[in-house]
């Protein structure tokens, strides 16, 4: 997928989403790098302003990018990242939580 071909003027994409879907992101002109997708395809609305960026939050996909941050990890892997990106992650899903007025999981909690 790293060769992958660009349309010029289109962003690259990923599943459909954007970067700023994904909890890390070691290159943003690197799919292969982006993990942990917690939004909607609304988020292309966020980015153009159109709605909040909070409203296009993933409720079935974020608990699962939740776990894969935890030690034990999702369905027993943890994501590959480093602990600077893990903790960034975590702070970042987080915020979600809390802008959606969501109480932060343990699990978050723990690692922030």
């Amino acid at each position: 997928m790293a060769n992958q071909k660009v349309k010029e003027g289109l962003p690259r994409t990923k599943e459909g989403l954007p970067h700023q879907a994904f909890a890390i992101v070691g290159d943003p002109e690197a799919p292969d790098t982006w993990k942990l997708p917690h939004h909607t395809k609304a988020i292309w609305r966020a980015l153009k302003d159109k709605i909040g960026h909070y409203r296009t939050t993933d409720w079935d996909r974020l608990p699962l990018a939740v776990a894969a941050l935890s030690p034990g990890g999702y369905r027993g892997k943890r994501v590959e990242a480093s602990p600077e990106q893990i903790l960034e992650a975590a702070r970042h899903l987080a915020r979600h939580y809390s802008e959606n007025n969501k109480e932060i999981p343990d699990t978050l909690r723990a690692l922030i």
